[in-house]
């Protein structure tokens, strides 16, 4: 007696054709370019997963520089301030306070300035 794999298949091409949902053209209803595309895309979306993260890193790094220009620091005597005054914030709350309590990164700047000169 022969197994047929009916069901199986049937799953199968049903998951592809649901994530190729939207897809241009016949990249989304026709098999073989359904699998190509589909394989690409999930290829394309775990690497810029990755990617994101960097470009978020940059993206807050830029925010800090333009903030604390404003009161006499690089970005990078900033970071080696906070560094000797032992104030463990990270690039993203750092940025948040530049975009929404500049007063705050104010103070915290000059103590950065302070442990500097020492």
């Amino acid at each position: 007696m022969r197994v047929k794999s009916g069901v199986y298949t049937r799953q199968r091409k049903k998951k592809v054709f649901r994530i190729s949902k939207g897809y241009y053209s016949n990249r989304g209803n026709r098999w073989r370019q359904a699998i190509q595309q589909v394989d690409r895309s999930l290829r394309y979306a775990y690497r810029d997963r990755k990617d994101f993260k960097g470009e978020m890193r940059g993206l807050w790094i830029l925010r800090i520089n333009a903030a604390v220009r404003k009161f006499g620091l690089s970005y990078s005597q900033f970071m080696a301030g906070l560094k000797k005054a032992n104030i463990l914030l990270n690039r993203k709350m750092l940025s948040e306070l530049a975009i929404h309590d500049f007063s705050l990164l104010e103070r915290i700047a000059e103590q950065s300035k302070t442990a500097l000169a020492r």
